[in-house]
């Protein structure tokens, strides 16, 4: 580990040296390239110096400390230690992209915007968006990994600023960069986050751990000496050559167990940890039954990381057993399982000049450790990532109010959805909105990570053009309301629409009925007349219902005329009206099924006539 660098604040020279003493893993082509950043930055950062009283240069120094521990590539490095370098008046664009290329600028362009964001979070939710969100800004994973050490640094070293300025950022670090850290498997840096958080957000928790934790020291020492030796020696016998290594577990993980059993930190028992390293998959299963065979293990405390890892790629065995009567947590897994644990998706850099290491099974890993599958390509694969970012987002959007608040939307959303998801009134008065500080069209589609303040006014009311181009189904509920309750002339087509389709569905249903019912007529013999009966003649007159004398009417648009096939309704107006069984337009009246009445020509019988004769 690097000293610190404040024993050298006047001498850059030394820091450089520190520094190129730790990037082991360098070409010495790799460390001529640091060596120019290096020397860009104190050029451009020498009569700066920061509120604290410190030169500029040492926090990004200490940034690239952190990367470097990290096993970073030296794009990623040089990023760290230029993050912020965009923020002065005397550093241009071109000059970063001109020096340093473009794959460096972008990483140091996208930090620097994510370093210029308001973030306010009152919410799970929204701290969740703002997570997502930063992904959509980016374009190199990179970019999150370098931000995750500026806020390490800057946790380190929160001591500089005012009790309020602690808890804002702890809280921030809290809620967005450990969770991210989580999320990209990066342990050591996300159990680090929480437990500087803890330190300042809730310090008298915190040092009542860690006197708990110092005043066990020693009796802690010599408890897990003995268990360790007798895992070395069971594990020899069994010819398998492992490392051991024994922790105390970070304080954060301790209060949220306090927090859990609702117990002070001295009534927990099982702060202790070791860890077992070991070759090969094989061997962690014999080890789990050598740990077994040692010590007595607590019933629902086995879980085999190893078959099933975790979302992010963890991997690893876990056990508690009783030794000595208390609670002991061992993990076992390999080495290359230690170092995706450890570093998550920064893994992806470490061993890149070995051949024998294996390669991460992607299948088995969640969206984030995706980016492992690029182990051999340049991280910044803009397919690959454009993939990732769609898989993280889907179709939502991330947008900022003024404020700082992030409001998620559907794709497509413009400013009206944006105004009716901060607030129904202000969506009711908009006018007019801004982007970034640029004047846009209400109907222009958001895009990520923009600024939107809306411009409103006092006489402005919703109107039925915003409800044909609005994409949420708030604000399209809020307008339709509005419009319902205030606008006399507003005719809701979707409801006419609606109501015509239903319409079309019951005169369907109606003609399909009349159908049958004139099929019924038609084939019923003894309803209908049959102008070929034999002796049989028609009068002329029709009888309703087997009623005579009713007023009735023969419909013009047929003619129907004596032995025409039949049918009746009763009108509004005209009393009944006859129509011919096949009348078009008998079968287009509305409801006529429900109209309808027994009609039939009145026979006369000619036999009976010619005897009276």
């Amino acid at each position: 580990m690097m000293k610190e660098f404040t024993e050298f604040e006047q001498n850059p020279e030394i820091i450089l040296t520190e520094i190129l003493n730790l990037m082991t893993e360098a070409s010495q082509e790799e460390k001529d390239k640091f060596i120019v950043a290096w020397n860009f930055l104190i050029d451009k950062t020498k009569t700066h110096i920061r509120s604290c009283g410190q030169p500029y240069y040492l926090h990004p120094a200490r940034v690239v400390q952190i990367l470097i521990a990290a096993k970073m590539d030296i794009e990623c490095v040089i990023s760290g230690l230029l993050h912020n370098i965009l923020s002065l008046e005397n550093v241009t664009e071109d000059e970063i992209k001109t020096t340093f290329g473009e794959t460096i600028f972008k990483i140091v362009n996208d930090t620097s915007r994510i370093t210029g964001l308001k973030i306010n979070i009152s919410t799970l939710q929204q701290a969740d968006a703002i997570r997502k969100m930063l992904f959509a800004m980016i374009d190199d994973v990179r970019v999150i990994l370098v931000k995750l050490a500026d806020r390490l640094d800057r946790m380190r070293n929160l001591k500089n600023v005012n009790e309020k300025i602690q808890k804002a950022i702890s809280s921030e670090v809290m809620d967005i960069w450990a969770p991210l850290a989580d999320r990209l498997g990066m342990q050591t840096i996300k159990n680090e986050l929480e437990d500087l958080s803890l330190k300042f957000s809730n310090p008298d928790v915190f040092q009542q751990i860690k006197a708990i934790v110092s005043h066990k020291k020693n009796e802690r020492a010599s408890y897990l000496e003995t268990a360790v030796k007798s895992i070395y020696q069971a594990s020899e016998k069994n010819g398998i050559k492992v490392s051991v290594s024994s922790r105390a577990k970070h304080f954060y993980s301790i209060y949220k167990k306090m927090q859990k059993r609702n117990v002070e930190a001295n009534k927990l028992y099982d702060l202790l940890a070791l860890r077992i390293i070991c070759n090969t998959n094989s061997e962690c299963y014999t080890l789990i039954g050598i740990v077994h065979s040692l010590w007595k293990p607590m019933e629902g405390r086995f879980k085999d990381y190893i078959a099933m890892p975790k979302s992010n790629g963890y991997q690893s065995l876990h056990t508690t057993v009783i030794c000595q009567g208390r609670p002991l947590e061992i993990q076992i897994r390999t080495e290359q399982m230690h170092n995706q644990a450890e570093h998550g998706v920064a893994s992806h850099w470490l061993y890149k000049k070995g051949t024998n290491r294996d390669k991460v099974d992607v299948s088995n890993l969640s969206i984030f450790n995706q980016l492992q599958s690029l182990k051999d390509n340049k991280i910044s694969d803009t397919t690959f990532f454009a993939n990732l970012k769609e898989e993280l987002l889907g179709d939502k959007i991330f947008v900022f109010t003024p404020l700082g608040d992030v409001i998620q939307l559907p794709a497509g959303s413009n400013a009206i959805d944006f105004a009716y998801a901060v607030h129904s009134a202000v969506g009711e008065k908009i006018v007019g909105a801004k982007a970034d500080g640029r004047i846009i069209p209400l109907t222009q589609p958001l895009k990520n990570t923009q600024i939107i303040e809306i411009l409103t006014n006092p006489q402005a009311h919703p109107t039925e053009n915003q409800l044909k181009v609005i994409h949420t189904s708030k604000a399209r509920q809020k307008i339709h309301s509005w419009l319902m309750a205030n606008d006399p002339t507003f005719i809701d087509k979707e409801s006419e629409l609606r109501k015509s389709t239903e319409n079309l569905f019951q005169n369907i249903h109606s003609k399909q009925i009349q159908e049958e019912k004139r099929k019924k007529y038609i084939s019923d013999k003894n309803n209908l007349p049959n102008c070929n009966q034999k002796n049989s003649a028609f009068t002329g007159e029709i009888k309703i219902d087997n009623t005579k004398n009713v007023l009735y009417k023969l419909a013009g648009c047929c003619s129907p005329k004596p032995g025409d096939p039949i049918v009746g309704y009763v009108s509004k107006n005209r009393g009944i009206m006859i129509h011919k069984a096949d009348c078009l337009t008998f079968h287009r009246i509305a409801n006529i099924e429900n109209r309808m009445v027994l009609v039939e020509w009145i026979k006369k019988d000619i036999s009976k006539s010619s005897k009276r004769k």
